[in-house]
């Protein structure tokens, strides 16, 4: 065996140094892996030497590119180009749209531990209908309010953790619990950066689905994007101009949910009590269908036998056979595949905050309504604390005027005035494993707490339903008491057997 580092990140600067001291200008391109990982499978030649070759004949390279990925259709040799892109000056509200790809990488500037100034996007949407002025006006509201929230709740931080306090070095730690909930405040309109990572494939798709975007600025992000990255892989980087698919679909369907809405509004219907959290589906004998993955794969029997026999050994029978796949579990280890099958689906009302936090979880299957300011708006219990309620409403309410002014003339831009208070339904459908995972650093102690709030409600009801599967199911902080519980021991060791 062989086993050769064929390439790996290196800064774009580096790059063109490197390409402006060669003499022959040599191309320097991620399209050479690709076109040699494309020939594995039909050439007798090694690896090294279609990379080699790749390297030589840049535009035959190419040529094999653009025959392979889109006339062949075998796309996903552009997964083997991979980018990396500095995204500065943009909105919190179109970072939602671009991290919305699941299988890109992110790194965002966060205001958990930055101290945001007054920057902050003005959309052409905004500008068109007439209403920067009052938009402007109430972005600087919230901005002041942000600046008072933050010298309030510092000294009090400071003062309720005094013991903290009492070290130096945890003085950036608890001025970043100030900032955390002085950014309540402040506008999806924020200007952010991140830095984003993604292969060649998913990136044309990301550019593609921006470009249909009704936001201005997320147009512009797509064609930025391009921009970037074409003239360095032209052969990978093709199809960028918005469908009719990715366009229309979506404003076709909020047409019909208006018009149903509008024939529904004069039925009375009883409103329901809102909840953060409602478990809306569980999988029917969650802990038997756990069982029933963990036998097909230790056994060579069907799956129906493996249903049956997981039906019939009874619940001690099934808490043995989980209890014999979570016992070693480490708080760093995910859970077994087979933990995959049972699912859950929720409901949650959470603020754009917590939002920005849930979607990270990009294995999950979510859904977002869009932010609707009728839900009213999330208060850090500190803001309370420290008499700003009246105060921090009162921006509210500003807010939520100047909202009202531009959905009736720009309704796609109407978000960016919204804040981090401000709350939305999201639909999230994640199996036991994922779980899991979100659990161990939502509910963990050093997770902010406002999605430490949604994890733990979600936990809660969801160890009802499957109360086996998620034994073991904590934050990380949690974990060693959780192992405790169940097996008389901190994890990792074993099972202990029971006198």
């Amino acid at each position: 065996m062989d086993i050769r580092l064929a390439g790996y990140n290196v800064d774009a600067e580096l790059l063109e140094s490197l390409r402006e001291a060669l003499p022959e200008k040599m191309e320097l391109t991620p399209e050479t892996v690709s076109a040699a990982y494309a020939r594995i499978s039909r050439s007798p030649r090694t690896v090294g030497e279609l990379r080699a070759s790749a390297r030589l004949e840049v535009e035959k390279a190419r040529r094999s590119n653009r025959a392979i990925v889109f006339d062949m259709g075998h796309s996903s040799v552009a997964e083997h180009a991979v980018f990396n892109l500095d995204i500065t000056g943009i909105s919190r509200l179109v970072v939602e749209e671009v991290e919305r790809f699941r299988l890109c990488s992110y790194m965002e500037k966060s205001q958990r531990y930055v101290l945001f100034r007054d920057d902050f996007v003005r959309p052409e949407e905004i500008i068109r209908a007439g209403l920067l002025e009052p938009y402007v006006d109430t972005i600087r509201a919230q901005q002041k309010l942000y600046a008072e929230l933050y010298e309030a709740l510092r000294p009090l931080i400071f003062e309720r953790h005094a013991d903290l306090a009492a070290e130096g070095k945890n003085r950036s730690l608890l001025e970043g619990w100030a900032k955390e909930d002085a950014r309540y405040a402040i506008a999806l309109a924020t200007e952010t950066q991140l830095g984003l990572t993604a292969n060649a494939r998913n990136l044309e798709l990301m550019i593609r689905r921006l470009a249909a975007s009704p936001l201005a600025e997320a147009a512009d992000c797509s064609r930025r994007i391009l921009e970037a990255v074409q003239p360095v892989a032209p052969s990978l980087i093709r199809y960028t101009e918005a469908t009719e698919y990715d366009r229309l679909t979506r404003e076709e369907l909020r047409r019909q949910g208006d018009i149903l809405a509008d024939q529904k509004a004069g039925e009375g219907r009883r409103r329901s009590r809102m909840r953060e959290v409602s478990l809306v589906h569980a999988t029917p004998e969650a802990d038997t269908q756990t069982v029933a993955a963990l036998l097909f794969a230790s056994t060579r029997w069907p799956l129906a036998r493996c249903a049956e026999e997981a039906e019939q050994m009874g619940p001690d029978g099934r808490k043995e056979w989980i209890r014999a796949a979570l016992c070693r579990m480490q708080s760093h280890d995910a859970a077994l595949r087979e933990f995959e099958y049972p699912e859950l689906v929720f409901e949650l009302v959470v603020s754009a905050s917590c939002f920005a936090q849930l979607k990270r979880h990009r294995m999950a299957t979510l859904i977002a309504q869009d932010y609707d300011p009728s839900l009213g708006v999330t208060i850090p219990r500190a803001i309370r604390e420290a008499g700003m309620e009246e105060r921090f409403l009162e921006v509210m309410r500003q807010t939520e005027k100047t909202y009202s002014r531009i959905r009736k003339a720009a309704p796609a831009a109407a978000p960016y005035i919204l804040t981090n208070a401000h709350r939305r339904r999201v639909c999230i459908k994640l199996n036991a494993r994922e779980l899991y995972h979100l659990a161990r650093l939502r509910s963990d102690g050093h997770a902010q707490w406002d999605i430490r709030n949604i994890s733990d409600g979600m936990l809660a009801k969801a160890r009802k339903a499957m109360p086996l599967t998620l034994m073991l199911a904590a934050g990380k902080d949690g974990f060693s008491r959780t192992c405790e519980k169940a097996f008389g021991k901190s994890g990792g060791k074993g099972m202990r057997k029971e006198k």
